[in-house]
């Protein structure tokens, strides 16, 4: 797809497909997130496997339709089975998606990530500033977890990053930055500063880019999809949310909420996206 053809409405028939296909994502992901990345699959309306069981990931691998690869709690054996599925993966195909989640913060989870890498370049990487700038190799300021680069200061790093694998890299933060191999990049200006202060959303973003690149085969246009699905959600959840004077334990349930029962209208006419080229 060129960048003259990425609109709107395009991305809207991705989430259709979603919700027509319900495609199968593996994810290989942390225990704080599990259960909210799973929820946020289904309400989305794809179908969710959570399965980390060296014995197993390859068998799940082969009836997925996505892998998503999430780094949040790591364990020796964990990585193991993340190369497993990864090698899986790349050998049927399949898409992969990475979270590299903290990379930057420690020295053991810096080495876990290169391991992977080497095992296999994804097919998209999805990160805040921090963690894309330190995949990439560049000295980035990190808070366990949390970003201290904004997405903005990371761009660079992501187009370097997307050359370097070939495929597709995504920087999270206040804008939302797509770009990929081919020089292509979108910027999305929806969402909302109380989804950072949920756990998970962030994790959440990684396994709806799986969703959304089962279902679209240009890696670029279904990262761009699902991190527009989920500004406009995000958005429009806190609207919500603050409407009734709740806080944030309510938003959780209400980006739940907006992922299954998002209309096309609403999308359509909130989307805030720039297409650079």
């Amino acid at each position: 797809m060129t960048t003259a053809c990425l609109d709107a409405a395009a991305l809207w028939a991705d989430l259709e497909a979603v919700r027509a296909q319900a495609p199968l994502v593996h994810s290989i992901t942390n225990f704080v997130v599990m259960n909210y990345n799973a929820n946020a699959l289904l309400a989305l309306g794809a179908s969710p496997v959570m399965a980390h069981a060296r014995e197993e990931v390859v068998d799940m691998v082969g009836i997925a339709q996505a892998l998503v690869l999430n780094i949040g709690t790591l364990e020796p054996v964990w990585i193991e089975a993340m190369k497993l599925a990864l090698q899986a993966a790349r050998a049927r195909p399949i898409p992969v998606v990475l979270d590299p989640v903290g990379a930057g913060a420690t020295p053991y989870r810096n080495a876990a990530l290169t391991d992977l890498m080497k095992t296999g370049a994804p097919t998209i990487v999805r990160g805040n500033g921090s963690e894309i700038m330190s995949v990439a190799g560049l000295s980035a300021r990190t808070r366990g977890v949390d970003s201290a680069a904004s997405s903005g200061e990371a761009i660079e790093a992501a187009r370097a990053l997307a050359r370097d694998t070939g495929g597709v890299v995504c920087v999270s933060g206040a804008d939302d930055h797509v770009v990929d191999a081919r020089g292509r990049w979108v910027s999305l200006s929806n969402g909302h500063p109380w989804m950072t202060r949920v756990t998970g959303v962030g994790c959440s973003a990684t396994a709806i880019v799986g969703a959304f690149a089962a279902v679209q085969p240009d890696a670029w246009r279904a990262t761009t999809a699902a991190m527009a699905v989920l500004g406009v959600v995000g958005e429009m959840a806190a609207e919500r949310v603050q409407a009734f004077g709740a806080g944030v334990g309510r938003l959780q349930i209400e980006l739940l909420d907006g992922l299954q029962l998002l209309t096309e209208a609403d999308f359509l006419s909130r989307l805030k996206m720039v297409v650079h080229g």
